[in-house]
């Protein structure tokens, strides 16, 4: 079952965008996180720029990496967040998983992958994990 984003639009009172999008878990939902992200980009350029062009591509490939390792390790469905912070952007991609993210070895002999983690690490200012009873949350903070 496919669902499309949902965002909520409720702005802070700073007027800082806040968004929501929920999708089923498929495969080409990846690349939805994506496009609703780049909207949610989009959006808050319309108000400030990022400061370095680099910043919207980091997380683009953030967000594309943290739908993709949901998609793949937690089946079920994931939520992704976006808000501005005062120096950045905050996103959170929560899925139905109960196990934290791991680094895997590199190996790219055997077709790759592995590198996810350490790319999401490597990006983002500041990563956590939150498990509960339904699934974890993965919080990334990153410059814009």
């Amino acid at each position: 079952m496919a669902t499309e984003p949902h965002w909520n639009e409720t702005l802070a009172t700073e007027g800082i965008p806040t968004r929501t999008a929920r999708f089923a878990g498929e495969l080409h939902h990846v690349t939805g996180a994506r496009l609703a992200a780049e909207e949610f980009l989009d959006d808050l350029a319309r108000a400030a720029l990022p400061t370095a062009q680099e910043h919207w591509d980091d997380i683009l490939l953030v967000v594309t990496e943290l739908a993709a390792n949901a998609v793949q390790y937690a089946p079920g469905p994931f939520v992704l967040r976006m808000r501005r912070t005062f120096d950045g952007v905050h996103v959170t991609l929560s899925d139905t998983s109960t196990t934290p993210p791991a680094p895997r070895p590199f190996h790219p002999s055997r077709g790759g992958g592995g590198i996810g983690w350490h790319l999401i690490h490597t990006l983002c200012d500041q990563v956590s994990v939150v498990v509960n009873e339904r699934g974890k949350d993965v919080h990334v903070f990153l410059p814009w």
